[in-house]
């Protein structure tokens, strides 16, 4: 089990960068870079996202000391970010916990596969009903922050 610091420095190291160069493509100090690897720092949340991209992980592996996959949840990641970019902060937050929440459920507990399938199919039902009335209301374009 790596704690954050650790991955950030193993990482750093694989990629063949000094701290200054990360501190550099992440937009910090190099002394943040030098505290974070020795745990005496927590980035913030945009500075995790900034590291994870210059390093080339999701921010999942960063943040969970358990996590040992670097691409775990990569399209996880990826979709929240395609998210932020159309709907901003707040609605890539909405959808991390909306996926978290169906993941969960999803994954184990007293559901038996029947109704998981049944809970999938409604909620492909839901998407798709949706996504047919945003096209009738932007006309096929994407809808931009200020029409959401």
């Amino acid at each position: 089990m790596e704690k954050l610091g650790e991955k950030i420095r193993i990482l750093r190291v694989k990629t063949n960068l000094y701290q200054e160069q990360l501190a550099e493509a992440v937009g910090v100090s190099s002394r943040s870079i030098s505290a974070y690897e020795a745990g005496r720092a927590i980035p913030r949340k945009n500075t995790l996202r900034k590291l994870a991209k210059a390093l080339g992980v999701t921010v999942e592996y960063l943040t969970n000391d358990n996590a040992t996959d670097p691409d775990a949840g990569r399209i996880r990641e990826e979709k929240i970010e395609e998210v932020r970019e159309t709907f901003g902060d707040r609605g890539a937050a909405e959808m991390a916990e909306l996926l978290d929440r169906n993941m969960a459920f999803l994954a184990g507990g007293d559901v038996d596969q029947e109704a998981k399938d049944a809970f999938f199919d409604a909620l492909m039902t839901a998407y798709v009903t949706c996504k047919n009335e945003a096209r009738q209301k932007f006309g096929g374009k994407e809808p931009k922050k200020d029409d959401a």
